[in-house]
């Protein structure tokens, strides 16, 4: 599902990653923990195509992204990644309904056409809500949502295009404890329910003992897995 392959990176003269080796399998949920300044979040990125490594090689689903243009790699990225942060970075102008949508009109536009398929990515969109137990809160914008209901919409969002693989970066750390919990919950639930592949850095100690495996990051190098 997702390969790294001798993957640095350098800022100046300052090296974060040191030749990181990781396969990730389809439907695991992994965690990335690690102290600050580890080099969590800069191999988050990379995995997400974010960020291009200094050297090495990334691929997902079989595709090397580092041999991708500039535009075929934010195509591959909208279509084949899911991304949730800290923040649920909700659009306050639009809906819950309508944020959840965005990545798949972004997908459609990508292909050159008009949004023939409009109607089915909206269906999906409240298919997900449903699932969610947030469909009252379909015409709701950010403003008028619980910090709990925002995040599980940027989950949402983060579905919409059925991803190969959801990476999150601390995506429970804005969220009281009840709130955390439901939200850990969800990912085991989506994973069962889609068979989602998740990556996610995180500081919580209980969602790195539920996943499948926990990556030891410390000074830009796996110590332990």
């Amino acid at each position: 599902m997702l390969t790294l392959h001798q993957i640095t990176k350098n800022f100046g003269s300052l090296q974060v990653l040191k030749g990181i080796d990781l396969h990730i399998a389809p439907s695991e949920i992994v965690s990335i923990v690690g102290p600050s300044g580890a080099g969590k979040t800069t191999l988050l990125q990379i995995m997400g195509t974010l960020d291009a490594p200094t050297s090495g090689t990334v691929y997902i689903n079989g595709t090397d992204t580092t041999t991708l243009s500039p535009r075929q790699l934010s195509n591959f990225r909208n279509r084949n990644l899911g991304f949730i942060f800290q923040f649920h970075q909700l659009l306050p102008e639009f809906s819950a309904l309508e944020n959840i949508m965005i990545p798949g009109l972004i997908s459609m536009e990508s292909k050159g056409g008009p949004h023939k398929n409009a109607r089915q990515l909206k269906d999906r969109a409240m298919e997900l809500l449903k699932n969610l137990q947030l469909a009252d809160r379909a015409n709701h914008k950010p403003n008028e949502l619980s910090g709990g209901e925002k995040q599980r919409i940027a989950v949402a969002r983060a579905l919409i295009n059925n991803p190969a693989v959801i990476l999150a970066d601390e995506p429970s750390g804005s969220l009281d404890t009840q709130n955390r919990t439901e939200l850990h919950q969800l990912f085991f639930d989506l994973r069962q329910q889609y068979g989602h592949t998740f990556v996610i850095v995180t500081h919580d100690e209980t969602l790195s003992h539920q996943a499948d495996r926990t990556i030891h990051l410390i000074d830009g190098q796996i110590q332990s897995v």
